[in-house]
């Protein structure tokens, strides 16, 4: 890792702050990259013009008592990867060959995307009980690597 993977690291986990999902919940935040420049950023929250779990005072996942790391679609929130895919969509930014940092090991559903989308890298700080993800990752060719400080 050089400093500006450190760099780029650090900014994921400030994106994080800004997740609108319910206080006890992870709060993840991605930044895509390429040649040392941001692309996009995302963090996790609920689609525009839809209340969060933080306004709403509850998580429906807890309400719903779905463990971690499975049926990720019952949730009001967009993942932070998919906000920061869904923005370079929205401006028309190429992702092709761009690194992906992100706070969390990515799910199998955001796996998909971010290997669809062009990124040839992915860097990520804590992990998520999600192996399938690492499979599809390994297998498409995208590296992943667990960010080690």
């Amino acid at each position: 890792m050089d400093k500006w993977d450190r760099r780029f690291m650090e900014l994921a986990e400030t994106v994080a702050g800004w997740s609108s999902c319910y206080q006890e919940n992870r709060h993840v935040g991605a930044v895509i990259v390429r040649d040392k420049r941001i692309l996009t950023t995302g963090y996790n929250g609920a689609p525009a013009g839809v209340k969060s779990c933080a306004e709403r005072g509850e998580c429906l996942r807890r309400i719903r008592n779905i463990a971690s790391g499975t049926m990720q679609e019952v949730c009001y929130a967009v993942h932070a990867e998919q906000n920061a895919i869904i923005q370079a969509a929205k401006l028309g930014v190429s992702l092709e060959n761009a690194t992906l940092y992100c706070t969390h090991q990515p799910c199998v559903i955001c796996a998909r995307m971010i290997i669809n989308s062009g990124v040839k890298k992915v860097y990520y700080k804590y992990g998520y009980p999600d192996e399938f993800a690492l499979e599809l990752f390994r297998e498409s060719g995208v590296e992943i690597q667990r960010f080690e400080e």
